[in-house]
């Protein structure tokens, strides 16, 4: 295992860059911790695929340098830095055995035969292989392609890192939910420095310690899944993670009264004067809908256009003074005919040309 070091680490695609728009991956300066479990999260195109690949050596990075502990091995190839990459299609031997596939990579170091055999044998038990350890991969399914693929990063104890590029890509919803789960154990279990590529959500929270949010080749927030849910540092955070994501409406901050929606709402913090286009987030967990008789002063008159139950929870989608807002409330709960949109002050968040400010208790 290793401790990941991206110093200054920019890149970009043209030759001669002039700008940050130029830049596929704009600048990041982190740690990421020995023995970690990261997810990269975020849309297509947002640079995920480019900063793993200059993590595992595919890339060459056009600024910075990447350490695994002390060492710079920015100029030394995957197999140089001892990493294992499984990629999001099944990247395995047909004509081999389901065991000689995962045998392969540890044969190739010099492992021992008996040790050889007793990881095998572990590994085909986790992905529930045994039954087909003497089949040659060319006949199976390809999600059972990409489990061996899976099994053939996991099988080795000697790796700086494991990346994972969207790996679960062609495997069936039921069975993603059951690799999510024992790759977490794994994690657990050997420790190993893992960084998982993923533009789902579900898959970054539940695999991951830390979840890297990017967003048009910046990362816009690093932090635990319970920090992304509540207090997203950029607008994007809020809207990406969540389901539905953070409602986001023009306001204005002043002191400690905030207008949202042209209402106004005292908070128990404090602000500085503000500059730059200023928007408040909330997210729909965190509104309740009452009516006229219980809204109270934290009440916003709400033009319910649709209801959707989706088990156990309701989303209530609707408006406040032209401007979108949804709300979950229980399964069991009533829509009044004159609804009202309660708002819970003290889980607002500030934004500032989209990023968070933090105000003063």
């Amino acid at each position: 295992m290793a401790q990941i070091t991206l110093d200054k680490l920019a890149h970009s695609y043209l030759p001669n860059p002039k700008s940050d728009a130029d830049f596929a991956l704009k600048q990041i300066d982190y740690v990421w911790e020995d023995g970690g479990a990261y997810a990269l999260l975020g849309p297509s195109g947002c640079g995920k695929t480019t900063l793993l690949n200059i993590i595992s050596g595919l890339l060459l990075p056009s600024k910075g340098n990447v350490l695994f502990d002390t060492a710079d091995v920015t100029h030394l190839s995957p197999e140089q830095r001892n990493i294992a990459q499984v990629f999001q299609f099944p990247v395995i031997y047909d004509t081999m055995t389901v065991e000689q596939n995962l045998a392969f990579p540890l044969i190739n170091r010099g492992v021992e035969k008996h040790e050889v055999k007793k990881r095998v044998s572990e590994m085909l038990e986790i992905l529930d292989l045994t039954d087909k350890a003497r089949r040659r991969a060319r006949g199976l399914s390809a999600d059972e392609k990409q489990k061996i693929s899976l099994g053939r990063g996991l099988v080795r104890y000697d790796v700086n890192a494991i990346l994972f590029d969207e790996p679960l890509t062609v495997i069936d919803p039921h069975m993603k939910w059951q690799l999510r789960t024992q790759l977490k154990e794994l994690h657990e279990q050997f420790n190993h420095t893992m960084i998982y590529v993923t533009h789902d959500q579900t898959e970054a929270l539940t695999f991951a310690d830390k979840v890297v949010v990017m967003y048009e080749g910046e990362v816009v927030q690093i932090g635990t899944p319970e920090q992304l849910f509540d207090e997203p540092e950029h607008t994007f955070v809020g809207y990406f993670i969540g389901s539905p994501g953070m409602n986001i409406l023009p306001g204005s901050v002043s002191g400690n009264t905030v207008n949202m929606a042209d209402h106004s709402f005292s908070l128990d913090r404090h602000y500085e004067p503000i500059s730059g286009t200023t928007e408040i987030g909330i997210r729909p967990e965190f509104i309740h809908v009452a009516d006229a008789a219980s809204a109270g002063a934290n009440g916003m008159p709400l033009h319910v256009k649709a209801v959707e139950n989706i088990g156990r929870h309701k989303i209530v989608r609707g408006s406040v003074n032209g401007h979108n807002v949804d709300a979950v409330i229980q399964e069991d709960a009533n829509v009044p005919a004159e609804a009202f949109a309660v708002i819970d002050t003290a889980r607002l968040n500030v934004y500032s040309n989209s990023h968070l400010v933090r105000g003063s208790r």
